[in-house]
């Protein structure tokens, strides 16, 4: 699988297209050689907005909100210091990452000790010239323009050993509760974006009044029981109004007969 990954995404660079996102990262289940058993010391590395881990024996760098760590030819990153970690295609590795030099890789290849070690390690010379044509000028920017390093997620310091969270919902819902920063490059946007669905839950659903179905609305309502029969009275049926009055009438023309 990381061959086949590895030779598409050299296809899709020589013909000048962007890599596919599924080729972009892929989750990685397996460990990847390195146990981060405590969140590490991290140091900013002077004119960057990264920091490095000088205590580690690997190459552990954090950028906009991610951990980011070189090993075997291939970059990972992740949210929490000791993964899980994904795989990330050189396409897709932020430049500034790319840009520190090689004496703050803690375990670097063989084939970085014929570099300088104050420069960024030759990429275009390791990835080929197909990389490098489409990111030509990446080791030359405006160090003025530079942005601030982003904030450390210190709060990660409490969660070490068997108290660190393994299962990935866990990880969200804390990362979005301690965590505020909005990373700034793609690939780390893509990465926090499914954290914000932990961040606050949903606003309880609005009740609403439903209105009558049309015809209800003029149809007398019941009249209240009397006030006697409310307190227990004894009901007395009411003659109805039209039987009373002819009986009335009836009454009354006798009357005028018998006078």
């Amino acid at each position: 699988m990381k061959t086949i990954r590895c030779l598409l995404t050299a296809l899709c660079l020589s013909l000048g297209m962007a890599v596919p996102a599924t080729f972009a990262q892929v989750s990685v289940g397996v460990s990847i050689g390195i146990n981060v058993p405590a969140y590490p010391r991290l140091v900013a590395v002077p004119g960057y907005p990264v920091y490095y881990a000088p205590g580690l024996a690997t190459n552990f760098f954090f950028y906009d909100g991610l951990y980011w760590v070189f090993i075997d030819d291939n970059w990972y990153e992740s949210a929490w210091y000791n993964g899980p970690w994904v795989l990330v295609a050189p396409q897709f590795v932020p430049l500034y990452i790319l840009r520190v030099p090689v004496r703050y890789y803690r375990a670097p290849p063989p084939y970085f000790h014929a570099w300088a070690a104050n420069a960024p390690p030759r990429w275009g010379q390791h990835w080929g010239p197909a990389w490098e044509q489409h990111h030509r000028g990446w080791d030359h920017w405006n160090r003025a323009a530079a942005p601030r390093p982003a904030p450390l997620p210190t709060y990660q310091r409490q969660y070490a050993g068997e108290r660190y969270p393994r299962e990935v919902q866990q990880q969200q819902a804390l990362h979005s509760q301690h965590y505020r920063y909005q990373p700034k490059e793609p690939v780390a946007r893509q990465h926090h974006e499914p954290m914000s669905a932990h961040a606050a839950p949903p606003p309880p659903p609005r009740v609403v009044a439903q209105r009558p179905p049309r015809g209800e609305e003029a149809m007398p309502r019941p009249e209240p029981p009397p006030l006697q029969e409310a307190r227990g009275a004894p009901h007395k049926p009411r003659p109805a109004q039209g039987h009373g009055e002819e009986k009335n009438r009836g009454k009354d023309k006798r009357d005028e007969g018998e006078k």
